[in-house]
């Protein structure tokens, strides 16, 4: 099921609609080619709504927020939401200011997310309890050994709940938490921590797998987190292999997404349905 996603997105190549952050805007643009659909990265109040008009789906990033990009993701949003088309919010930062936190919660609040994916820190804030975070990065101390509490996970689902989005928290270990239950993915490696832009290409490849032509969106998330992260155990071999650092290993994960294939990603990913 997760690696037929995959599948369909190179067969249908949707277009995404992608409303994010200049520190890792060209990464977004190429993992999503890599993946197999098409970026678009519109920003302009002008043109928010039209590009939201022709896309399959949208990705609202607020990793570097101005108030000339604010009015062009509630536009986009809504135009989305009214020709149903998933809308994807990575609420970068929420918790390390005002401005993120409160752009984040008003967000949505008028906008209906088909999922909403995170740091522990991002989401935490994000359902109404304090965490820190350290600039955009999670520094909540349960992400030492990757294991959350039922507290924790209880939260997570209470958000899901309340906002009746997907929960897509990521992190040594990712939750995604869908209408059906919890889906844990143990892919990935510590080093993509060390690589700007990791979280910002999940959420872009998120709205490219959500747009694929899947019903179940969290299966479609789950999917999305999976080959991701498998394509960071993948690339991380290659570097080993080479003795290179953290440039070469973000290419490395684009290529590795590039050349993922359906009976690759079932060799590699590890998904528990709980």
């Amino acid at each position: 099921m997760f690696a037929d996603i995959l599948e369909k997105v190179r067969t249908n190549s949707p277009l995404v609609h992608c409303i994010t952050n200049y520190v890792t805007v060209n990464d977004c643009a190429n993992v999503l080619l890599a993946c197999g659909a098409s970026p678009v990265m519109a920003d302009d109040e002008r043109e928010a709504e039209e590009i939201a008009s022709i896309a399959s789906s949208l990705v609202i990033n607020i990793g570097t927020l101005n108030s000339r990009t604010i009015p062009s993701m509630f536009k986009a949003g809504k135009r989305a939401n009214e020709l149903g088309h998933p809308v994807i919010l990575d609420p970068v930062g929420a918790g390390a200011s005002v401005l993120r936190t409160s752009t984040a919660m008003d967000l949505i609040r008028e906008i209906d997310f088909a999922v909403i994916r995170g740091n522990i820190s991002e989401i935490t804030v994000i359902a109404g309890g304090e965490s820190k975070t350290r600039g955009v990065d999670a520094s909540d101390p349960w992400l030492l050994d990757g294991d959350l509490s039922e507290d924790v996970i209880s939260m997570i689902l209470e958000l899901r709940e309340k906002t009746g989005s997907v929960i897509t928290v990521t992190g040594a270990k990712d939750i995604v938490a869908g209408e059906k239950g919890l889906y844990i993915i143990r892919n990935g490696h510590p080093m993509m921590s060390r690589v700007t832009g990791t979280g910002c290409m999940l959420s872009a490849i998120t709205g490219a797998f959500c747009a694929a032509g899947t019903s179940d969106l969290a299966a479609a998330a789950a999917s999305a987190a999976a080959m991701f992260g498998s394509a960071g155990e993948l690339a991380f071999k290659r570097l080993t292999l080479c003795g290179g650092g953290t440039s070469a290993y973000r290419s490395y994960i684009i290529d590795e997404v590039s050349n993922m294939t359906s009976e690759k990603m079932k060799e590699v990913m590890k998904i528990e349905v709980r």
